[in-house]
């Protein structure tokens, strides 16, 4: 019972910690976009090295439905407009960072240094696919009025651009679970 407790504080503290991170960023302008580097990713890769797979990706799942329902507690806002942006994509893809991170750190609590930078980069990595592939479709095939973007471009912009700061951001985090795990878990 205690650690169920345990469980689910942890996974709203994560929920709420997103939305923090989420108003915790920088906007660098590069050509026509402005492209935001927040300290979700942070959240989201301690959440899935924290609680594991399953409660890190429902812990992210849950910020994501709070913001769809209208809760502005995404970078801009909120509500299902959200939907319609081509960056949603990347809201997307932080659950699924968290899950990766949880899978690929394995028990977390025994894993080395190589393997959870490992759990880390795997998770922003599966970030930017979803972001990218939703950013992709968005902007080329349901928004009307856009040129359309090349697959160059979206590399340049969403990828290059904020790939490296994330993952420092990634590494950071994964240093945090090195020393904050062990007082999580007594």
């Amino acid at each position: 019972m205690k650690q169920e407790t345990g469980s689910l504080v942890l996974c709203g503290l994560f929920t709420a910690l997103m939305a923090v991170g989420a108003f915790i960023h920088i906007m660098l302008p590069i050509g026509p976009f402005q492209v935001t580097v927040s300290l979700q990713i942070f959240f989201a890769i301690l959440a899935g090295l924290f609680l594991g797979p399953r409660h890190g990706f429902l812990s992210v799942l849950a910020y994501l439905v709070l913001g769809l329902a209208g809760v502005p507690i995404f970078a801009h806002g909120g509500g299902l407009g959200y939907l319609l942006k081509p960056t949603f994509g990347f809201l997307l893809g932080f659950p699924f960072a968290a899950w990766v991170a949880g899978v690929l750190g394995g028990d977390a609590r025994r894993a080395g240094l190589k393997q959870l930078l490992v759990a880390a980069f795997g998770g922003e990595m599966i970030y930017y696919f979803t972001g990218l592939v939703y950013y992709y479709l968005m902007f080329n095939f349901v928004l009307q009025n856009t040129a359309g973007i090349g697959l160059i471009k979206l590399l340049e912009v969403w990828f290059f651009s904020t790939v490296i700061p994330d993952y420092v951001i990634c590494v950071v985090a994964v240093l945090v679970y090195r020393k904050l795990g062990p007082l999580v878990r007594r």
